[in-house]
């Protein structure tokens, strides 16, 4: 199943090189590197997935999520946090913001293929 994927991440090659993994799976995605415009993006966008790094300049991952959560027009996206941030507490604030999942970087891509070929997270 093809997904509209908002990829939020700083790192833009990172961010540049899985879009390009993503749309040759037949998603359609779009990239943004920070905080405020991943706002600005998924509320023209709805993406039906937001993959979020969660160490990001102006607001940081968790705040995003928390805002989206927030948002009639993002409320229902499922949120998969991407982050270098792999403590206990770093999966507690996770879930406590409204993410889905928590993956760490590297992240497996056929794991990651896998998880948005399933309905829920």
């Amino acid at each position: 199943m093809s997904s509209s994927i908002l990829i939020v991440d700083d790192n833009r090659e990172s961010a540049r090189m899985l879009a390009m993994l993503l749309e040759l799976d037949g998603h359609e995605t779009r990239v943004s590197h920070d905080g405020h415009d991943a706002l600005v993006q998924a509320r023209s966008y709805h993406p039906r997935v937001v993959l979020l790094d969660i160490g990001l300049p102006g607001l940081n991952g968790y705040e995003v999520a928390e805002r989206l959560r927030k948002d009639e027009s993002c409320r229902d996206s499922r949120i998969i946090a991407i982050t270098g941030y792999g403590r206990e507490q770093d999966r507690r604030r996770s879930k406590e913001a409204g993410i889905d999942a928590h993956l760490l970087k590297p992240v497996d891509y056929d794991y990651l293929a896998n998880m948005l070929a399933q309905d829920g997270p």
